[in-house]
């Protein structure tokens, strides 16, 4: 028992062994050597099909019992190197020496000994010098073309001479010394010998395996293969030029631009479809795919690997990365290759100078170079189908981009199957989205749009991707119009907020009133990304009016419960990691721990029974417990009480003193509103007018070309005018104010025109002693205040003070007097009234000249000079 145990740690560390200096070849003889250990000295274990070639096997195909998925008898046989002598156990003898041509015979391979003795090759392999043959076995030459066969044999001194010449070499080459994708020179005319040493222990020689290698002679080395080889000379695309059943394939390389490629030196495997292949993809589909040189690119280089891949080479199913992108499965049955799990290939090996062509009967179509829909497998037949029922195909067409959110076919319940058919095409359009989304392009709070306009929320999580309410499953794909991504269950955009959700399910009463009380209410309507493990009225029934004023009275307590019932971040039940306790930090500063098992959620061992209820700023888990951190304590005793009633799954514990900190509210995201006022370049109209021995007048209209809309409205606000004059010579002063009837009467004028605001300015100018006056009127958005203040120079001002029949006091500064200017009030806009400057300019000239009403009044009295110096002064209105 204890001998059986080492040797099976042996046998595991040879297995596992990775870095030993000798090649895969002579690593799969050493296990092959121990484990026939109890067999004897020098003896190796074989894997034989029945009726099939023996094959030092590999620890998986050793392991399985099996190779190429048939079952495998172990057969025992003496090492490359020894043989058996009569009546000892095992092969305890070494091989003698001798030169090839006698070795030929110690390793069984004496068709090949006997046609070198024909041919006069015997004299060369038996003299002096450093060889090593390639002898092809007994079996091998049965197995050639009877045909080919017969050409040889009836010209032994040239054909036959030259064909052992090509299995050839001039130097000694060991298994030690063959590496993948060599090439070596034979000794006919130095055509090249192809060399490929895989992983598994297999050594080809033109796709030829070896099968008793590194039988040591005096002269060289001899290596037994398993078939006949032959000269090389033609690339891929010379023998795809040359094979007329393969015209079609040859055709879409050429279109493709791949042929160039495969004229070139390199090591690939070819995949060629024959014709035949080509016409079971349906009338047409060449003509179809030719002009869209993306999808015959990818289809072409979906056949082609980057590696040569020799049928002796594959004794199991492996995965190979194709020169597309992709990858396909290449593995055997029996004697056959099958390639995705399907016998397809009809002749194997060709053997060109740059790889192996293997044709296979069916084409091999990438998902790149599919439309979307094409993308779709068995699993996803329901939403293929339900997609073409409600006349959604049609959006789908091959020029157009998409992207497909398939769910399962368990999906589409009862239920949903008898939704409206309205409705069930809107639930459809949502798992369409308008643009080509890979899954390597999806982040964390991505919003994708759907064909019926909704935006989708992505998740992604640590073994997830998730879209809303549901994950994808593993193995999205990538078409050449779009993408495929199948979900778990049917998606469910969000419609409300947390908030909305909860007062929609009335279940949540108290809970409410408390968020309420705590000023946490707007937390659940803000926008945001949170999960609520939200308390049913069912999980506060043990408590009284009294229990819940109380917990309503200490509001860092009631906070501290309540935040640790919501945590930052959307966490679904399919975004947790499955079996292990997920943390996810509170609000309150501790963490919840989250387990999901058997598609149910548990929260610090409570059972969640509703969750997943997604919300547009959220997501919702129902919990009937109220949940506490363990690890903190309780200082008062009422309240201890209190949350004994609510907590039962835990022991809280009691720490005198103790009191809730207080957590700031940093997390709720207060609204401020700010408005901005632009100031921008008004429209602008100036007349000009000088009176003097010539009259000119100048007018210059700036008009916007949008036309401007005016709104004048009346309000309880007064229009205060003021007038400003410059006079030279001594300054006075005079401000009047108007009241008309008891009560001063109140008008505001505001004037809105859409577009930019537009000013007016009038400039008049009189020779002599020139009076300036301005009217500027800036029109804008709110409402204006026109002001018109008339300055005539004088002296100090005087003031007078005078009442109206109403009661109400006027007071004037100099010399009381009303100065009529003209009603801007009654101006509508200089744009809808070009005449308009025409009429206030001789109205003003009018005025001036007239000097006003009280024209006399103005002059300054006797004995006073007139200053020159403007005084300007500004005096609050009275009333």
């Amino acid at each position: 028992m204890h001998q059986l145990l080492v040797v099976t740690l042996v046998l595991v560390a040879l297995c596992c062994l990775g870095s030993v200096d000798s090649s895969a070849y002579d690593k799969i003889v050493s296990h092959s050597r121990i484990r026939a250990r109890n067999e004897g000295p020098n003896v190796c274990a074989l894997q034989q099909v029945l009726g099939t070639k023996k094959y030092f096997s590999t620890c998986r195909n050793w392991y399985k019992g099996s190779i190429c998925g048939k079952k495998a008898m172990v057969v025992y046989e003496c090492c490359p190197g020894y043989m058996k002598l009569e009546g000892m156990r095992g092969c305890p003898a070494v091989a003698p020496i001798d030169h090839v041509y006698g070795t030929l015979e110690l390793v069984k391979a004496t068709t090949t000994q006997q046609y070198s003795n024909t041919s006069k090759l015997r004299q060369e392999i038996e003299g002096k010098g450093s060889f090593t043959m390639f002898a092809p076995s007994n079996a091998s030459w049965d197995k050639l073309d009877r045909t080919a066969r017969t050409a040889l044999e009836s010209n032994v001194n040239i054909e036959l001479y030259n064909a052992l010449h090509f299995h050839m070499v001039n130097h000694r080459l060991l298994t030690k010394d063959m590496k993948n994708d060599m090439t070596v020179s034979s000794m006919y005319n130095d055509l090249g010998l192809y060399i490929n040493h895989y992983s598994n222990g297999i050594v080809t020689v033109n796709c030829a395996r070896i099968i008793h290698g590194n039988q040591v002679a005096t002269n060289g080395v001899v290596h037994v293969i398993d078939r006949v080889i032959s000269p090389v000379v033609n690339t891929i695309k010379d023998a795809l030029d040359v094979n007329d059943e393969l015209s079609s394939f040859n055709a879409v390389a050429l279109a493709s631009d791949v042929m160039d490629k495969l004229d070139q030196p390199g090591h690939y495997t070819l995949f060629a479809p024959t014709n035949e292949a080509f016409d079971r993809l349906g009338p047409g589909y060449l003509e179809r795919i030719m002009g869209d040189k993306a999808v015959i690119g990818a289809l072409v280089n979906y056949h082609l690997l980057n590696s040569v891949q020799c049928s002796e080479a594959i004794m199991a199913g492996s995965v190979y990365e194709t020169a597309e992108g992709s990858t396909i499965e290449i593995g055997c049955d029996g004697d056959s290759l099958t390639v995705n799990g399907i016998k397809m290939v009809l002749k194997k090996d060709i053997v060109t100078t740059n790889g192996v062509i293997h044709l296979i009967d069916q084409v091999l179509v990438p998902d790149s170079a599919k439309e979307v829909m094409e993308l779709m497998g068995k699993s996803q037949s329901t939403f293929t189908d339900m997609v073409s029922e409600l006349g959604l195909a049609a959006a789908l067409g091959p020029k157009t981009e998409y992207t497909l959110l398939a769910p399962l076919n368990a999906a589409f319940t009862t239920e949903v199957m008898s939704t409206d058919q309205n409705l069930l095409k809107l639930i459809l359009e949502n798992h369409i989205l308008k643009l080509k989304i890979t899954l390597n392009e999806l982040y964390n709070g991505q919003l994708l749009e759907t064909l019926a306009g909704k935006l989708l929320r992505v998740f992604i999580y640590r073994h997830a991707v998730c879209i809303e309410n549901t994950c994808m499953v593993r193995g999205g794909k990538e078409g050449r119009n779009g993408a495929l991504h199948v979900m778990k269950s049917i998606i469910k955009p969000a419609e409300k907020t947390i908030y909305e959700m909860l007062i929609a399910d009335r279940r949540f009463k108290i809970f409410l009133s408390l968020m309420e009380t705590a000023g946490l209410t707007d937390l659940l309507k803000q926008e945001g990304s949170y999960t609520i493990f939200a308390p049913t009225d069912d999980a506060f029934d043990g408590l009284s009016k009294e229990d819940l004023a109380l917990l309503k009275s200490d509001q860092n307590a009631l906070r501290t419960i309540l935040l640790y019932h919501i945590s930052n971040g959307i966490f679904i039940n399919g975004g947790l990691e499955g079996g292990v306790t997920n943390l996810l930090k509170t609000f309150q500063g501790n963490n919840l721990h989250v387990m999901s098992v058997n598609n149910s959620i548990h929260v610090n061992s409570v059972d969640v029974p509703d969750s997943d209820l997604m919300a547009t700023n959220g997501v919702i888990h129902v919990v009937k417990n109220v949940l506490y951190p363990g690890d903190l304590p309780v200082g008062r005793q009422d309240l201890l009480l209190l949350l004994k009633k609510l907590i039962k799954y835990i022991q809280i514990k009691f720490v005198s003193g103790f009191s809730y900190l207080e957590i700031p509210l940093t997390f709720i995201k207060r609204t401020i509103t700010t408005t901005h006022y632009i100031e921008t370049v008004p429209d602008q109209t100036t007349v000009i007018r000088i009176i003097g021995e010539s009259n000119t007048t100048k007018v210059t209209r700036v008009t916007d070309t949008k036309p401007t809309t005016t709104k004048v409205v009346v309000e309880g606000e007064p229009v205060i005018t003021k007038v400003t004059r410059f006079i030279n010579g001594t300054s006075s002063r005079t401000q009047v104010t108007r009241v008309i009837e008891a009560q001063p009467s109140l008008t505001q004028v505001t004037r809105v025109i859409e577009g930019q605001p537009s000013r007016t300015q009038v400039t008049r100018v009189i020779e002599g002693q020139p009076s300036r006056t301005q009217v500027t009127r800036v029109i804008e958005g709110p409402p204006s205040i026109t002001k018109v203040t008339r300055v005539i120079g004088g002296g100090q001002p005087d003031t007078d003070e005078r009442r109206t029949e109403g009661g109400a006091r006027f007071t004037t500064e100099n010399e009381p007097q009303i100065i009529e200017g003209p009603d801007f009030s009654k101006i509508t806009t200089i744009h809808s009234n070009p005449n308009l400057i025409d009429e206030e300019s001789e109205r003003i000239t009018k005025i001036i000249q007239e000097g006003g009403k009280f024209a006399a009044a103005r002059k300054a009295p006797a004995g006073i000079r007139r200053r020159a110096r403007l005084v300007k002064r500004h005096h609050k209105p009275r009333e």
